[in-house]
């Protein structure tokens, strides 16, 4: 078995090193469906941009993606195809140009939507926007319902603006410009939905009591606020506008966002923007230069993964073998280097006093550095820090900016400290409960563990370490597993608390180590393999895929070499099914595993047929090779 290890571990680090690119980064497509390329079509021919081979690579690939039934699906074995997604295609494919009312593909596209209740139905928040801001429906009232004066409230009140998360600020601000100015824009080659509409009849529904008390307590606060009401009015006009500008980018990009960015594009224009302003068509070229294409399909990736994949990549080649000196990896250390964040965001106004030192997820992000991608930076840069100085004052700040970030009930968030004020889950928006909070997730936390208690040396005799070791044990699953908010999804959660709990010295013995190795186990596939289904993420329960991924099998077999001092016959059976899905290149290779909003958006990120499966050989030999 060693010899057959130590082969693929081989031609995994050739094809990386071969694959590095000359400024020591790695480029690995973010593959998230086809929303975004359905939405760029729609903002493309709204702004009259005739990007016609862009376009068009872009109606191919979402018309290729059509299932048989005249739907979409967001993954494989999504049941009933997704409404959500199928409306987006539907109004791009005729957007385009390129597809019309008559072809089959359409008509069966207008069929499978009708008979799912059509436009009316539709829950995802970012396509109810976007047909709200092309004029084909209403504002929703769960958006209407929220005055822009949110924005003015400050930040000791029970909700303000800085409690939600920051991914959903970012989009939520444009948004409520429009739904304030009831925004909407046509033109003349806007395609008519109205034949989506399968009851024609006024569907809002009364809001719930749990809104309705938001909503009361927002306004209260606004009733607090000094000057007449159309003063206010237009501080909170201006302050949301300021909101936006003041978080783009280099690259022209609200946040290193697509999905934010074209959403701030068309609230600009409800601003009165002209479309030819500088803020507008730079933003379009960053999104533009979010493409990634190969002979196959072109698409657009809603946040590249450069930074993160180039952490991830290079701390697995060091995990198989490479030394810390070899070029590969010097080179993608000064690339990360190059990446740290010298300047505050807004994660210091829950963490102030604090020095910037984080790593955002894209290249371009030099504002919005998350706990995950610091700590997967920090991993590689350990190494060379004992002996070079700048490395070595980067993983102080790095390390100092991590420790910060821990919240008060001992887990981590991923973006900002302390914003899970449950009161903002309780927006009648389909998502609000994983969106609008950043709360402590075993994910986050057992990967923050494996880094301070494997690199920094760090066990539970630290209290903070303690803390954040019971927040783990206490937010384990009745089954053993833990929910992972970023991957896919009791095995990516089970696979990142074990590897934590283990590197802060939990014995093996302790039984939330022995409960969740059982787990993995009672999991394991026929073929030796693990593979989990995106709809674990809307049930919040483990649901079996059938077939075995090679990330998913990587996080089991790789949480189970963390607990094993010897290797069992499971676990040399789920090496076995790793090293043939090496070979293999079918569906589940391309499953996505990556998660960003439950229900809405999955992630087929194309390193991670590299990453985790060379990460989990490399470990199973540095334990077992002697």
């Amino acid at each position: 078995m060693l010899s057959d290890i130590d082969e693929q571990i081989h031609r995994l680090t050739t094809t990386l090193f071969q694959r590095q690119e000359s400024n020591g980064s790695w480029h690995f497509c973010f593959e998230n469906g086809m929303t975004i390329d359905a939405y760029v079509i729609i903002l493309l021919r709204t702004l009259n941009i005739q990007n016609e081979a862009l376009i068009r690579r872009l109606h191919d690939r979402i018309l290729a993606e059509q299932q048989p039934e005249g739907c979409w699906k967001l993954f494989r074995d999504e049941e009933e195809g997704n409404l959500s997604a199928s409306v987006e295609a539907y109004y791009a494919l005729l957007y385009s140009g390129y597809s019309r009312l008559t072809d089959e593909p359409v008509r069966r596209a207008k069929l499978f939507i009708q008979s799912k209740g059509g436009l009316q139905k539709v829950n995802s928040l970012l396509t109810q926007v976007i047909l709200a801001a092309t004029g084909q429906s209403k504002w929703p009232d769960s958006i209407v319902a929220i005055p822009l004066e949110v924005l003015l409230l400050p930040t000791f009140f029970p909700i303000n603006f800085f409690e939600f998360s920051g991914y959903s600020r970012v989009h939520l601000a444009p948004v409520l410009i429009m739904a304030d100015r009831n925004f909407s824009i046509k033109t003349v080659h806007t395609p008519e939905l109205y034949d989506l509409n399968v009851h024609r009849m006024d569907t809002d529904e009364r809001p719930s009591r749990t809104f309705q008390e938001m909503l009361d307590s927002i306004q209260s606060g606004i009733n607090k606020l000094l000057g007449t009401p159309q003063y206010i009015h237009q501080v909170a006009t201006t302050k949301a506008e300021q909101f936006i500008v003041q978080r783009i980018e280099s690259d022209g990009t609200l946040y290193s966002y697509a999905s934010s960015t074209i959403l701030m594009i068309f609230a600009l224009l409800a601003l009165g923007y002209p479309k030819q302003h500088p803020l507008i068509t730079h933003a379009v070229q960053g999104i533009i230069a979010m493409r990634c294409s190969s002979s196959r399909k072109t698409t657009i990736q809603n946040s590249p993964s450069t930074v993160w994949d180039t952490a991830l990549l290079a701390y697995a080649l060091q995990e198989a073998g490479v030394a810390n000196n070899h070029l590969a990896i010097r080179k993608a250390s000064a690339y990360l280097l190059s990446r740290q964040h010298h300047k505050p965001g807004d994660w210091i106004i829950h963490n102030p006093n604090t020095v910037p030192g984080g790593w955002g997820f894209s290249e371009t992000n030099t504002i919005n550095p998350d706990v995950d991608d610091t700590t997967a930076a920090l991993r590689v840069i350990q190494g060379i820090s004992r002996t070079d100085s700048s490395y070595k004052e980067a993983r102080n700040r790095g390390l100092n900016w991590v420790l910060s970030m821990q919240n008060n009930d001992g887990g981590w968030p991923a973006f900002e400290k302390n914003t899970n004020n449950e009161m903002l889950t309780w927006l009648a928006i389909d998502g609000a409960k994983s969106a609008a909070i950043d709360p402590s997730e075993a994910d986050l936390t057992g990967r923050t563990l494996e880094y301070l208690g494997n690199f920094a040396g760090l066990r539970t005799r630290h209290e903070f370490i303690k803390s954040a070791t019971y927040w783990l044990i206490n937010h384990q699953e009745q089954d053993g597993s833990w929910y992972g908010r970023w991957g896919i999804c009791y095995i990516y959660g089970t696979w990142a608390a074990l590897t934590g709990l283990k590197a802060v010295g939990l014995s093996t013995q302790h039984e939330t180590i022995q409960k969740g190795a059982r787990w993995l186990l009672s999991i394991q596939n026929p073929d030796g393999g693990w593979g989990e289904s995106c709809r674990s993420d809307r049930l919040l329960v483990y649901v079996p895929l059938g077939e075995s991924t090679p990330s998913q099998t990587a996080w089991a077999l790789d949480a189970l070499i963390a607990v094993h001092s010897q290797p069992t016959v499971a676990m040399n059976r789920g090496v076995y099914r790793l090293i043939a899905s090496l070979q293999e290149d079918k569906w589940t290779t391309s499953y996505p595993t990556g998660a960003g909003l439950p229900g809405n958006f999955y992630v087929h990120y194309h390193s991670y047929r590299y990453i985790w499966p060379l990460l989990a050989l490399g470990h199973y030999r540095k334990k077992y090779g002697n």
